[in-house]
């Protein structure tokens, strides 16, 4: 997290703007659980149920607008008003993401993505977009030259193993990316995420020794298919608790 936003993160922690509210009661997470509507700039947020709320947003987007959330973060900077007043900013980057109609949003890369699973071990799929690099194959045109100003019949052109012909044409790079669904889980312990793999999950499951033995003594090929089973026991053995934000 960038500096200002610690900075951001410990005055809110001082105004008490992301301690439980008085007088809440603890609950235990059930999939009726709702979150309350807002903006959570971190996962303690999550942990106390209690966001920047719309009201203490600055915006002119219209509160009842089914879109609110999607119109307030279409911006690179929130801004919103502490619990003494001062109107403060932080970049959209710095959040952690959102609560709409009690449901939890997580923030990965540009995107927000929805909790499916929530407990002691969360569990999400996002949309992930990786670079596959410059590909100079991309496409042909015959009546383009990354070297048409050089116009030089003998001008060396790295997009190819020959020397650059002129009337032979370019090959010009073109950044190209992919998108896939992705899996994703975060500790609710430590607010930490993690790419949903048998590393991982396996680091996970130590907390509790008689799961994670149970686990391992599985072969590798049980393991992969039992993962989410496991990762379902674990929450059952250990519940969350909430508070309610009734």
């Amino acid at each position: 997290m960038k500096k200002a936003a610690v900075t951001l993160v410990a005055c809110m922690i001082a105004t008490g703007m992301i301690m439980a509210q008085q007088g809440d009661t603890l609950v235990q997470y059930t999939p009726d659980f709702k979150f309350r509507d807002g903006i959570y700039m971190n996962f303690d947020m999550v942990k106390t149920n209690n966001p920047v709320p719309k009201a203490k947003l600055f915006t002119s987007v219209d509160y009842n607008d089914k879109d609110f959330f999607d119109q307030v973060l279409s911006g690179e900077k929130i801004y919103f008003y502490d619990n003494m007043g001062v109107r403060q900013e932080i970049e959209k980057d710095a959040i952690w993401g959102f609560a709409r109609n009690g449901v939890l949003y997580v923030k990965v890369q540009d995107n927000f993505n929805r909790i499916t699973f929530f407990g002691s071990i969360i569990h999400f799929v996002a949309d992930v977009t990786t670079s596959t690099g410059y590909n100079p194959y991309g496409y042909y045109d015959p009546y383009y030259s990354p070297y048409r100003s050089y116009y030089n019949p003998y001008y060396y052109s790295p997009y190819s193993s020959r020397y650059y012909d002129p009337y032979y044409g370019g090959y010009p790079y073109r950044n190209t990316s992919r998108t896939d669904l992705e899996m994703f889980m975060i500790d609710f312990e430590t607010g930490k995420s993690y790419e949903y793999n048998l590393e991982n999950l396996e680091a996970l499951l130590m907390r509790d020794p008689e799961l994670y033995q149970e686990f391992v003594s599985m072969r590798n090929k049980n393991q992969k298919k039992m993962m989410f089973v496991f990762l379902r026991k674990f929450n059952e053995k250990h519940p969350v608790f909430l508070p309610s934000g009734k």
